[in-house]
């Protein structure tokens, strides 16, 4: 792995980390404690619908940045006029699906009055919050190509949930109603925009002027036939990834604010594979550029590993935790544990497949990656529509855990048959038994009686013998040579 990956994947675990812990804050501790549930489903919803919003709008082209930015890349030439084309044909796309947007009130109002009225009074804040969320995007696609990922990733895991923090503390001393915590909710979320335009200037990277030079860089109607597969590509993955929130909303918004709690709650295990990928997409894209196979097959089971060794981890210190994590929520919460378990299950999935979607993304093959995408998106949509009226939230979870599984599996026997690459190593079953056993070891520690130092004393017995274990046993050499580095640079040891 080179060293640029290996630097900013640091820097973007460690800006996510420090995210997840706020966010754990806002999570588990604020919003449950000060905003009812119905509330707590709304601002989720929002937020969910805010990113579908933004991936019509986009009409594929957040892919195609990091597929054909290394074709334009030039700084002298200005990358030869490639940020206004990455920005001026989404605005165009925003317009349009803002159109549709309201066209099709009607049919949201049918599907909304009769369980989750409150959505509907708030449904025209959704058009400001969807335009940043898409130049957000938009920009953080140029970063990513850039390979500057650490402002971005700071100002979308860190920044705006430290001023989510601030928000919901004014909020609890009673100063304002809800339609104005709503308000300054949205505002708070469109400001990443603003840093990141900011901090595009301050690299001198800012090139909005239109040059007739990105036409004879690579075809146009390239451009714009890959960005089209890659809209079908994106729109299927936003589906799967908030028509379980859209469905359940419709039944409850209160339903919502649990699911969304417990989704949350799993969400940290999937920041390493997240922040790796900010900088590992890139870097595929350049080795389909050189045809490097070997290197790409490295890539997929460094990642792989990386992924797996912490992505278990917080697997199962969240699990062995969930008891004490619901003891700070109203009891209703409660009801979401096992949305916790079927979730978690489905982000391990995620991360031991690790670079297949990537790969094929950006691979000539990419049309694949859109049917497989759609085929998802269907199995999805019937998964909920099949187990929520039946379970529930947990419905929901178990929906979203069975499709995810199936379509990483297919994926990952796709990229080998064709590429003949494949993740994983002897040592992703080795961290998974040494998972294992640690959870199993965590459940002979009794109960303390405090959740707070519960947490502390299993955690730190958790991290200790995993640790222990995957470092002794030599589970992934590379991280033990960084460890070593790191040691003889701060101590001085050399082991």
């Amino acid at each position: 792995m080179s060293r640029v990956l290996q630097r900013e994947g640091i820097w973007n675990n460690v800006v996510s980390y420090a995210g997840i812990v706020v966010g754990y804050v806002n999570t588990v501790l604020l919003f449950p404690n000060y905003l009812d549930e119905a509330e707590v489903g709304l601002t989720r919803l929002l937020l969910s619908i805010s990113v579908m919003y933004a991936q019509f709008s986009a009409l594929g082209f957040v892919n195609m940045s990091v597929r054909y930015f290394p074709y334009f890349r030039d700084k002298d030439r200005k990358h030869n006029g490639f940020l206004f084309l990455l920005l001026s044909v989404p605005l165009l796309g925003f317009i349009l699906t803002t159109a549709l947007f309201l066209l099709f009130k009607p049919a949201v109002v049918d599907y909304y009055i009769n369980n989750s009225p409150l959505i509907i009074e708030y449904y025209y804040y959704l058009i400001p919050l969807a335009l940043f969320t898409l130049v957000f995007n938009m920009f953080t696609a140029y970063l990513r190509s850039l390979y500057k990922t650490i402002v971005s990733s700071f100002v979308q895991d860190f920044l705006l949930r430290i001023l989510t923090t601030v928000l919901i503390s004014i909020y609890a001393f009673d100063v304002m109603d809800f339609q104005t915590f709503v308000l300054l909710y949205i505002i708070i979320n469109s400001i990443g925009t603003l840093v990141l335009v900011i901090y595009i200037m301050w690299l001198k990277q800012l090139f909005l002027r239109p040059s007739m030079a990105v036409l004879s860089v690579m075809p146009i109607k390239e451009l714009f036939y890959y960005g089209f597969f890659t809209l079908l590509g994106s729109i299927s993955a936003t589906i799967i990834t908030t028509v379980d929130q859209v469905m359940i909303s419709s039944y409850s918004l209160a339903a919502n604010g649990i699911y969304t709690t417990a989704f949350f709650m799993t969400s940290a295990i999937l920041v390493p594979g997240k922040s790796i990928l900010k900088i590992a997409f890139p870097q595929v894209a350049d080795f389909w550029k050189e045809r490097d196979m070997k290197g790409m097959g490295n890539l997929y089971q460094n990642v792989t590993m990386i992924n797996l060794i912490v992505g278990l981890l917080l697997f199962i210190g969240i699990w062995a935790n969930i008891d004490n994590l619901y003891d700070f929520m109203p009891e209703t919460y409660r009801s979401g544990k096992y949305v916790v378990l079927f979730l978690a299950i489905a982000r391990l999935v995620d991360l031991a497949t690790s670079l297949n979607g990537a790969i094929l993304a950006t691979s000539e093959k990419y049309k694949w990656d859109l049917a497989f995408n759609m085929v998802l998106a269907g199995l999805t949509i019937w998964t909920n529509w099949y187990f929520i009226p039946r379970y529930g939230i947990e419905g929901a979870a178990l929906a979203s855990m069975l499709s995810l599984v199936v379509m990483n599996v297919a994926r990952l026997i796709f990229v080998r048959f064709i590429y003949k690459i494949q993740p994983f190593t002897w040592s992703a079953l080795w961290v998974a038994l040494i998972a294992t056993g640690t959870l199993g070891a965590s459940y002979l520690l009794p109960y303390i009686g405090n959740p707070i130092l519960d947490i502390a004393v299993r955690s730190l017995f958790i991290i200790l013998m995993y640790a222990s274990l995957t470092i002794g046993l030599k589970i992934y050499k590379p991280m033990n040579e960084w460890l070593k580095k790191i040691l003889k640079h701060y101590t001085g040891w050399n082991l």
